[in-house]
């Protein structure tokens, strides 16, 4: 493996120019973004270093492997009856708002695998994405949290919706609603992403560009109690220059962040001209948590595009793993002496040489990354290579692959691609085919029940670019599958008996994404 990558800190890779969505005639361009409430006190100018060659070698030494108490058993904690998940009209020619799907669980159910209940929201082309609890920061020895209400940022349209499952959990409501202008004026950000609460009770939320579609990073505020919007989290001068995912761990006061792309270009279509011209995200960002100041960074490659972030769950862990979409590296960050961190690559997987194809070479674009709670498997979604992977972490700095199942991908044996050269398999894959059913699209998000046997995922990335690689998924719906784990030795197997298929909805095929569960999942809860 490649040794860890030195710290560093890079300017802002692009600077253009574009009409912003106020610029329309009868329109007037918000004032600038005010200091609120929320901001942090002002920090004291930051101290860049380069890691020695020295300091590597010895933290790789002594640091090479932790060694956790056992984290809380989460193998009593009751199986997933419902879940929630995102659903988006977007780009699909439906002129339908996006919605909020409940879907039965219980095997014993006679609605199991079945969409048992639809919360439209008011509004169209808002492209629910992810989703988030108002509450999941517990204590390591307490992780009973009350999720009773479920946060929806909109990625295109930045709206923010609040709402209700505690009152009737197998038929939500909406509660609250936070208007794009609220966001663009108080905070000057947009292209809303990732939820999370904090150890406070507010509720923080990160952001992938301006309002005007330039790449911007850093996360929003609201509060905890009644969901106002309080403002930015971060200090104005250091905002990255975009963002997506992160994740946080208390007792080592820190917070790790991704970084996206540039809306207004790679919103549109992914065109390999904008490969070297900085519409791909690089860094790896990490903060403050309490004084919520950038102290580090880490330039992961050209292009790389880090999208997904996760700590492992045990809260006195100093260690987690991102995943890069376009390089397919996975880097394993862990913490030094003295409060530093350090990156090493700890897995590769390459790129296919093919043909019919948009470049040459297609990445597996890893979507995302999650971790079993009891810190056990590391588990990736390959969205156009097609596959699922579960890695071992007995030892942390050496995940082991241990199983790998395809359920769609852009590489199946039939269609448009031809895989030239492959260096990890022999032939394509097959198509996947479920209760007679196609399954187009590939893996994109994932959710893992508490004791880590069943493994539920989706097939839609985001909607223009499903649209482009994968207009099947768009004309047919999307659809979310369970796949078994076997806990014990590892290994993934596809469910064939469970299917909720978005392509038979009332309104029509709809693009499905995220996925949570109100007893608790493998994304919610942060111990502390």
């Amino acid at each position: 493996m490649a040794p860890p990558l030195a710290a560093c800190f890079l300017p802002h890779p692009f600077a253009l120019d574009i009409r912003p969505p106020w610029s329309s005639p009868g329109t007037t361009q918000p004032a600038p973004a005010r200091q609120t409430a929320a901001a942090p006190p002002v920090p004291a100018p930051l101290l860049l270093r380069r890691v020695t060659q020295a300091a590597i070698s010895m933290d790789r030494c002594r640091l090479q492997c932790y060694d956790y108490p056992t984290c809380p058993d989460t193998v009593k904690a009751p199986r997933e009856e419902v879940a929630y998940v995102t659903c988006t009209y977007r780009e699909t020619c439906i002129d339908q708002p996006d919605f909020l799907a409940t879907v039965d669980l219980n095997p014993r159910s006679p609605y199991y695998g079945q969409v048992i209940h639809r919360l439209p929201m008011p509004n169209l082309k808002d492209e629910l994405h992810s989703s988030g609890w108002s509450a999941g920061c517990t204590c390591f020895d307490n992780t009973t949290a009350k999720r009773n209400k479920l946060i929806l940022p909109c990625l295109i349209s930045s709206r923010i919706y609040v709402v209700d499952v505690g009152s009737q959990c197998r038929a939500p409501k909406l509660c609250k609603m936070i208007e794009p202008v609220d966001v663009f004026w108080k905070c000057n950000k947009g292209y809303l992403c990732v939820v999370h609460s904090l150890p406070n009770g507010d509720v923080l939320i990160s952001n992938m560009g301006d309002p005007a579609g330039n790449g911007k990073g850093g996360f929003i505020v609201l509060d905890g109690e009644n969901f106002e919007l309080k403002g930015n989290w971060e200090n104005e001068c250091e905002a990255p220059p975009s963002g997506y995912d992160f994740w946080y761990q208390p007792r080592h006061n820190v917070l790790i962040s991704t970084a996206g792309l540039v809306p207004k270009r790679a919103g549109r279509c992914f065109n390999p001209d904008d490969l070297k011209k900085g519409v791909f995200g690089r860094r790896l960002n990490v903060w403050n948590l309490s004084c919520r100041t950038l102290v580090q960074c880490f330039d992961l490659g050209e292009d790389s595009l880090p999208l997904s972030v996760k700590f492992l769950h045990n809260p006195d862990a100093a260690e987690g793993y991102v995943s890069c979409a376009l390089s397919g590296i996975v880097y394993r960050f862990y913490k030094c002496e003295r409060d530093n961190w350090s990156v090493e690559e700890v897995i590769r997987i390459p790129a296919k040489d093919v043909t019919g194809w948009i470049m040459p070479k297609m990445p597996a674009f890893t979507v995302d990354l999650i971790i079993s709670t009891d810190d056990k498997y590391l588990y990736l979604s390959n969205w156009l290579h097609g596959d699922i992977r579960q890695y071992e972490l007995s030892r942390s700095c050496k995940p082991r692959l241990v199983g790998q199942v395809f359920v769609g991908g852009s590489i199946l044996r039939g269609g448009p691609v031809t895989v030239c050269r492959d260096e990890e398999l022999k032939c394509q894959p097959d198509p996947l085919v479920i209760k007679c059913k196609r399954v187009y699209g590939g893996p994109s998000k994932m959710q893992l029940s508490l004791d880590g046997k069943r493994l539920y995922v989706t097939n839609s990335f985001y909607s223009t670019w499903d649209k482009q690689f994968y207009p099947n998924l768009v004309k047919e719906g999307s659809v979310m599958l369970q796949i078994d784990v076997d806990t014990e030795k590892g290994g993934l197997t596809v469910n064939k008996n469970f299917l909720v298929d978005f392509g038979k909805e009332p309104n029509g095929p709809c693009l499905a994404h995220d996925i949570r569960f109100p007893c608790g999942d493998s994304t919610s809860d942060i111990l502390a």
